[in-house]
């Protein structure tokens, strides 16, 4: 049972960011040399949150439950302020590193089991958000889309706030995967995606696509 528990929310959690790994980045090196790159941003930011959270909790204590929570307030804000600092700093480092990439040519009872559920969906969630925030970010800084670029921000931490604000975890799932929902949405009209090609694509209608997946390797 704990295998199978462990199995499932694992494919939960990571099978379609695994999936969109698999489909789009793995045959290409290019593609993955910036998913290693975009990772390793990713958690030099976590690792510095994680030093400024430790330093606040020895300066300000945590005895007492209002400081608390003001810490983790001020903790979380901090983290997704950071990450979204990094997420630029990356994008610059891209742009700047783009020409001469080209030249190379990226436990036993029910209750602890629904948690373990709810932990898997809302690791699915944050790691598909972090795709679709990707998407909307960098092409809000490379069409200078300011009013897009603080929206992704709000949208991080609204996400955060729900989810490590809220005492029932559990509620926090619909609000973040309605978020994760419109993230989607914008991040596919703004990679290109029309209702059209979506519409073909499905119905495996979309010559393009399928001869370009058909292309020799």
């Amino acid at each position: 049972m704990t295998a199978a528990v462990f199995i499932g929310c694992s494919f939960i959690a990571f099978g379609p960011a695994l999936a969109l790994c698999v489909c789009t980045i793995a045959a290409e090196p290019l593609r993955l040399l910036f998913l290693i790159a975009g990772g390793f941003f990713w958690l030099v930011s976590l690792l510095l949150s994680s030093l400024v959270w430790f330093i606040a909790v020895q300066i300000g204590g945590s005895n007492n439950a209002s400081v608390k929570k003001n810490l983790l307030i001020f903790g979380v804000v901090f983290s997704v302020l950071l990450q979204e600092v990094f997420r630029f700093a990356y994008y610059k480092l891209l742009k700047k590193a783009n020409k001469g990439l080209m030249t190379i040519s990226q436990e036993e009872t029910l209750p602890i089991s629904v948690r373990q559920l709810s932990y898997a969906f809302m690791t699915l969630a944050i790691v598909l958000l972090h795709i679709f925030w990707g998407i909307v970010f960098f092409d809000a800084c490379e069409k200078k889309k300011w009013w897009a670029l603080a929206l992704v921000i709000l949208s991080h931490l609204l996400v955060s706030g729900v989810t490590f604000l809220n005492p029932q975890y559990e509620g926090s799932l619909v609000p973040s995967y309605i978020i994760m929902m419109l993230m989607a949405t914008w991040a596919f009209f703004t990679a290109g995606g029309s209702l059209r090609n979506l519409k073909l694509c499905l119905m495996c209608r979309d010559k393009d696509f399928l001869l370009a997946n058909q292309r020799p390797r």
